[in-house]
C-alpha cells in the first residue's frame, strides 16, 4: 500500500438504500448485518495484490470474542464469517463488496486494510461504520418475513399508545424518532453505560450479537434504577423538579436531555414513557418492536399469582400491601427467535422497562416468550411468572381493620385481570386487540387448566398459604348486588353524575348501610387525594332494586385531580346479617379536544401555515396556556408557544408555520396545557408532496 493514506468512498446513498437505513441523517455508513455493502478505496497501488481487511469493535477486539475479523479478498461470500469480494479495479482504486455474518456483533466498527505483499507495514485505517440487526435477512435472529411488519416495527417513527381504562380506552400519538439527529449515538452510548459493560466491557460487547441479551440489558438501562439509566419514574401525582410524565410527546427530547445533562436520569416517566423510549432504542438498532397496553394489569409483588386489595370499613381503598391492579400498563414486544428455548417459543417476546420488581438483582424484565405466557410455561427464562400474573392473576378484595389487623374476604374475581390487550395496527392508526395471543378465553376450561399448570410449576398448589381465603369465606354468597352506572358525560370541567344501583337478591327484606368514597388516583389506581364521601342507609324489599343518584361537582374534584384525570369511586355495603359487598368503578375523564388544521398544501421546503384551535369549556378563565408541537420531517426540535389566557367559553386560535423537509405521510403532534387542563393531546397526518 502506498505511503499516502487511501481515501474511502463509502457509497452512503446506495448502501443506505439497500440496507433500509436511508432515514438516518448520518455522514457515517450505517448498514445491517448478514448483507453486503460496497466500498471504493482510492490511492491503493496494485489493488489486485493481497489485501487483508480488519473489522473490529469494542474496547478489546479479539477473534475469539467475535469482535474482530480479518479477511482477505475471496471469490465468493462466506455465510458464517466476514468476507470481501472484488467488484472492479482501476489503476489505483478498487471497489469491494464486504459482507458480515448474520450473527455478527452490532455496534460501531473500525475498518482497516493491510497489504500482505509489503511485509510489515501497519494497517491503514479506512474509517468507521455502524452495523445493525437485519430483520430483512432470513439468517438473522430478528428476521421478520412480512415486509409491511418490518416497515411498521423498525422504520415507522410514529406510534399510537393506548391508555384510559377497560370501560373507556383512549389513545395518543408518540414520536419515536429513532432516526433523528444523534439518537443512534445515544443508543450506542446506552449500551456502554450499562452495568454489564462497566463490569466487563469485552464480554458485554461480545454478547451484542444476541437480541435477547440486548433487550434485557436495555430494559434495565431505560429506567434510572441501579444504573443511572435514562428515565426516573414517579407515580406520586407530584412532579415538581421535572416534567410530568403525561407532558412528553416523543422519545427524542428525553434521550437528548439525558445526553445533554451528562447522562443524569430525566425526570419523570411512567410506564408508557419507559415503553416508548425502549421502542425507540430497539427500532433504532434494528430489532422489530412495538408497545402493548394491558388493561386491568396486575402487579403481583409476591409471586403467588394473586393480587390482594384492602379496603377499610368506610370504603377507602387502602394503600397497603405491595400488590396492585393498574388501570392500564404499557410494555414492549420485540420479535426474535429463542435459540435458548426452542422454535415454538420464538416470535414476540415481552420486555418491560418500567421498574416494578427486581430480576437478577436489578430492575429489568424479559424477554419473556409470549407463547410461553399463553401456555403457562412460567418456568422458562426470563421473568415469565411476573408477566403471566400481569394478564392472569386472580383478585382478592379484603376488608381490613387497622385497629385489630383483622382482615375479612369480601370477594374474589378470576376474570378481571388482563383485558383488551392493545397495540397499533400495521400501516394504520387503529387499535388491534391481541388478548387471545396472551391467553385462552377467560372462563374457558383451557384457561383455568393453564392457570393451574402455572401455579403447579411455581410450587403454589401444595403450600399452605396463611393469607388464602378459607373455604367458608369463599362459599358465602352475597345477599345483594351493586354497580355504578354512568349518567352523563365523563369530561374534565363537567359535574360527574353516576347512579349507584343496589339490588336485593333474596326473598326477604334487607337493611343495608352504604359508605361511599371518591378519590383521585394515578393510573396505577394509587389513591392520591380524597374528593368526596357520603353514606346512606337503605331498606330493600324482597328482590327490589333501588337507584341512588350521585353527583360530584367540578368544583369538588377540580383541585384534587391528578394529570391522569382518574377518579376511583367505591361503595362498601354493610348488609345486616350478611357479608359485605364492595362496589367500585374507575372513571377516566376526557380532556376537552383541540383541533389542528393545515391551511393549504404541504410541500417540501415550502412554508405552510398550521392553526390549532382550543375552546375553553368551563366558566372560569384559564391561564398559563402553553402549546407544544413536534413532528419528524416537519420541524426540527420542539416548538413551544405561549398562548394568552382564555376567558370562560372563549376560543383561541394559535397559528404557526412549518417547512417540511421530506415527502410522504408525516405526523404532527401537539400538546396543550393550562392551569385547569393537563396535557391535551392531538395529532394530525400531513401528506407532504414534492
Amino acid at each position: 500500500i502506498a505511503a499516502t493514506q487511501p481515501s474511502t468512498n463509502w457509497h452512503l446513498k446506495e448502501n443506505a438504500r439497500d440496507h433500509y437505513t436511508s432515514k438516518f441523517s448520518s455522514k457515517e455508513l450505517i448498514v445491517r448485518r448478514g448483507q453486503a455493502f460496497v466500498v471504493t478505496f482510492n490511492g491503493i497501488e496494485q489493488p489486485e495484490q493481497n489485501l487483508t481487511f480488519i473489522a473490529e469493535t469494542g474496547p478489546k477486539p479479539s477473534k475469539q470474542a467475535k469482535t474482530q475479523a480479518t479477511f482477505g479478498i475471496s471469490s465468493t461470500v462466506s455465510k458464517d464469517s466476514w468476507s470481501a469480494v472484488l467488484q472492479s479495479t482501476s489503476s489505483n482504486s478498487a471497489s469491494i463488496s464486504i459482507s458480515s455474518p448474520a450473527n455478527a456483533v452490532i455496534g460501531r466498527y473500525k475498518l482497516s486494510v493491510q497489504s500482505t505483499s509489503s511485509g510489515s507495514s501497519s494497517p491503514a485505517t479506512l474509517g468507521t461504520f455502524v452495523l445493525l440487526f437485519n430483520p430483512w435477512s432470513s439468517g438473522d435472529d430478528v428476521f421478520m418475513s412480512n415486509k409491511a411488519e418490518c416497515e411498521e416495527y423498525v422504520l415507522e417513527e410514529f406510534g399510537i399508545i393506548f391508555a384510559g381504562n377497560k370501560h373507556h380506552i383512549n389513545s395518543f400519538g408518540w414520536n419515536f424518532g429513532q432516526f433523528q439527529g444523534d439518537i443512534l449515538n445515544i443508543c450506542l452510548s446506552m449500551l456502554d453505560r450499562s452495568l454489564n459493560y462497566r463490569q466487563d466491557p469485552a464480554t458485554d460487547v461480545s454478547h451484542r450479537n444476541d437480541p435477547k441479551y440486548l433487550g434485557r440489558v436495555l430494559s434495565a438501562m431505560v429506567n434510572s434504577n441501579d444504573d443511572q439509566g435514562v428515565v426516573l419514574g414517579n407515580w406520586s401525582g407530584n412532579y415538581e423538579g421535572g416534567k410530568s410524565p403525561s407532558s412528553w410527546t416523543g422519545s427524542g427530547e428525553i434521550l437528548q436531555n439525558w445526553k445533554k445533562s451528562g447522562f443524569k436520569p430525566v425526570r419523570y416517566g411512567q410506564c408508557w414513557v419507559f415503553a416508548a423510549v425502549l421502542t425507540t432504542v430497539l427500532r433504532c438498532l434494528g430489532i422489530p418492536t412495538r408497545t402493548i397496553t394491558n388493561f386491568s394489569s396486575a402487579h403481583d409483588a409476591d409471586g403467588n399469582l394473586r393480587v390482594d386489595e384492602f379496603y377499610d370499613a368506610s370504603g377507602n381503598h387502602l394503600d397497603r400491601g405491595a400488590d396492585s391492579v393498574w388501570n392500564f400498563h404499557v410494555w414492549n414486544e420485540s420479535w426474535f427467535s429463542r435459540s435458548d428455548l426452542g422454535p415454538s417459543y420464538g416470535g414476540w417476546q415481552i420486555l418491560d422497562a418500567t421498574p416494578q420488581e427486581e430480576s437478577g438483582g436489578i430492575y429489568q424484565c424479559g424477554p419473556a416468550s409470549r407463547n410461553a405466557i399463553k401456555e403457562g410455561d412460567v418456568d422458562l427464562d426470563y421473568d415469565c411468572p411476573f408477566v403471566f400474573a400481569e394478564v392472569n392473576a386472580d383478585c382478592m378484595y379484603w376488608n381490613y381493620d387497622p385497629a385489630t389487623g383483622k382482615k375479612t374476604l369480601i370477594f374474589s374475581q378470576s376474570t378481571l385481570i388482563g383485558q383488551f390487550i392493545s397495540t397499533k395496527a400495521v400501516g394504520r392508526d387503529d387499535r388491534i386487540d391481541v388478548t387471545n395471543d396472551y391467553k385462552y378465553e377467560e372462563g374457558s376450561r383451557k384457561e383455568r387448566d393453564i392457570f393451574k399448570k402455572a401455579r403447579k410449576k411455581l410450587g403454589l398448589e401444595d403450600k399452605f398459604d396463611p393469607t388464602a381465603p378459607t373455604p367458608k369465606e369463599i362459599e358465602q354468597k352475597p345477599d345483594i348486588s351493586g354497580k355504578f352506572k354512568v349518567a352523563g358525560p365523563l369530561e374534565v370541567g363537567k359535574d360527574l353524575n353516576l347512579i349507584l344501583v343496589i339490588a336485593n337478591l333474596q326473598s326477604d327484606v334487607k337493611s343495608v348501610h352504604v359508605n361511599m368514597t371518591a378519590w383521585s388516583t394515578v393510573y396505577t389506581r394509587r389513591p392520591v387525594r380524597e374528593i368526596w364521601k357520603d353514606s346512606i342507609s337503605v331498606t330493600l324489599s324482597p328482590e327490589e332494586e333501588k337507584h341512588f343518584p350521585i353527583k360530584i361537582s367540578y368544583a369538588e374534584y377540580q383541585q384534587q385531580l391528578t394529570t391522569d384525570n382518574m377518579i376511583q369511586i367505591t361503595a362498601l355495603c354493610h348488609v345486616e346479617g350478611g357479608i359485605q359487598v364492595l362496589v367500585q368503578r374507575d372513571i377516566t375523564l376526557d380532556n376537552p379536544t383541540i383541533d389542528i388544521q393545515v391551511l393549504g398544501e404541504a410541500k417540501v421546503n415550502k412554508e405552510v401555515d398550521v392553526e390549532v384551535v382550543f375552546t375553553n369549556p368551563i366558566d372560569t378563565e384559564v391561564i398559563d396556556c402553553v402549546l407544544q408541537v413536534e413532528g419528524n420531517d416537519l420541524l426540527r426540535g420542539i416548538l413551544e408557544i405561549d398562548v394568552p389566557p382564555l376567558k370562560a367559553g372563549e376560543k383561541s386560535t394559535t397559528k404557526f408555520k412549518l417547512t417540511p423537509f421530506e415527502t410522504g405521510p408525516k405526523h404532527l403532534l401537539v400538546n396543550f396545557s393550562c392551569d385547569k387542563f393537563a396535557d391535551i393531546k392531538a395529532f394530525k397526518t400531513v401528506n407532504v408532496i414534492d
